[in-house]
């Protein structure tokens, strides 16, 4: 099968899309099929690695010179994208197109696909109205603009968002609901890596067909992870708290800092990551455990959680399933989460929801934990015995893309 995967997000920078749209790739090609991925292009940044018999194709998009939300390159403009996608595709004689964002490349994808005839596959990544919320200036009036944009290229004529729900209570939360309702209706199907995103979908009145399908862990990261293991901490030994993630107001990274402030003395904290919010976590940071270690390669983030006792992540309302909570997993690394939606990613008895998502309910969870080292142990061998849960499995995604080909290009 010819594959186009179409992201907004560039490949090369960390990430939890990033991470799940280049597992994606590989492991698709790996059963081999025809991969291309199209993705934003920063000619400031490191160059895309051309395809190979198991690296899939990486072609860069056009992006604005000016816009760059959250530091990363913006694919601009609409009618170039639409243009470029629509060639590339038919020279690749792409059979389906799977898109996993939802601004303009993903919507060049989409309209590209469309003229063609080929069938659209949308995986809903996250929650864009909390992400546009914390991360666009302005954005009472900067949402406006994005969604009118949108609704010239996926029209939402008829899509009403009701107030009813804690999440759409705002106007502009109701606003980008709308986007991913507009999105979701302009697809073939949907895919979203979690039940409880997808309840919330289907709630807001998604008819589209909706999957449940977890991203995974692919084999060439279990791989590099290696074997699981057991995480113990003798009484005397300093408990290694890890938080790996954008630095973006949304993760809630200041929160984690203000419980580090009340953990057990001599525990260490590693935060990985970089982000817009980092100054003011710098700033937060001072005279606490915490250590800011900035932009860290794949290989570092799987090398510190092997070392550390605990994953913290302090996001609440915003993540659908992190790929960090999946490789923890992995990895034997308990959880702690302030999200109580996020028990679903981590294998029962593997993880810790904190009593409140306040840093208080962290700084509670934490300092059990480095009373009770019995605790982490038992998580941690609940992780190891259940690492299987997290491996991909593409053939269910290959299913959905079965699934929506037109009968012409099933021959």
């Amino acid at each position: 099968m010819r594959i186009a995967l179409v992201t907004d997000y560039y490949l090369p920078t960390l990430g939890g899309v990033q991470t799940a749209v280049r597992s994606l790739a590989e492991a698709l090609t790996a059963a081999g099929h025809d991969v291309t991925v199209f993705c934003p292009d920063d000619p400031a940044g490191p160059a895309h690695t051309a395809g190979s018999t198991a690296v899939p194709a990486v072609v860069g998009l056009p992006v604005s010179p000016v816009f760059r939300p959250d530091g990363y390159p913006f694919a601009w403009s609409p009618r170039r994208l639409r243009a470029l996608l629509r060639r590339e595709f038919a020279a690749r004689r792409i059979d389906v197109v799977h898109t996993h964002s939802e601004m303009f490349a993903a919507l060049g994808g989409l309209r590209a696909a469309q003229d063609l005839g080929v069938p659209v596959v949308h995986t809903m990544h996250g929650r864009i109205d909390v992400y546009t919320r914390n991360v666009l200036p302005v954005p009472a009036v900067t949402t406006v603009l994005l969604a009118v944009l949108h609704a010239t290229q996926v029209p939402r004529r008829g899509i009403r968002v009701a107030a009813d729900a804690p999440y759409t209570r705002t106007r502009t939360a109701r606003r980008m609901w709308r986007v991913m309702l507009a999105q979701s209706r302009a697809s073939d199907h949907v895919v979203v890596p979690s039940r409880h995103f997808a309840d919330k979908l289907v709630d807001r009145g998604v008819r589209t067909p909706v999957s449940v399908v977890s991203n995974g862990i692919e084999p060439a990261v279990l791989d590099a992870i290696g074997p699981a293991t057991v995480r113990t901490r003798a009484a005397d030994e300093p408990l290694r708290v890890l938080w790996v993630g954008r630095l973006s107001p949304e993760k809630r990274p200041e929160v984690l800092v203000e419980a580090a402030r009340s953990f057990p003395p001599g525990t260490v904290v590693d935060v990985l990551g970089d982000g817009v919010a980092r100054a003011a976590v710098a700033r937060a940071a001072v005279g606490t455990p915490v250590r800011l270690h900035g932009s860290t390669p794949h290989e570092a983030v799987l090398a510190a959680m092997r070392r550390a006792h605990v994953l913290v992540s302090s996001s609440s309302g915003f993540d659908n399933q992190p790929m960090v909570m999946l490789e923890a997993v992995a990895t034997g690394l308990p959880v702690v989460h302030c999200d109580p939606d996020l028990a679903e990613v981590v294998p029962e008895g593997g993880g810790f929801t904190t009593p409140t998502p306040d840093a208080a309910g962290i700084a509670a969870v934490v300092q059990r934990l480095h009373d009770e080292p019995e605790r982490l142990e038992r998580a941690s061998a609940a992780l190891v015995a259940a690492r299987g849960r997290v491996e991909q499995r593409v053939g269910e995604l290959v299913a959905v893309y079965e699934s929506v080909l037109r009968p012409s290009r099933t021959t």
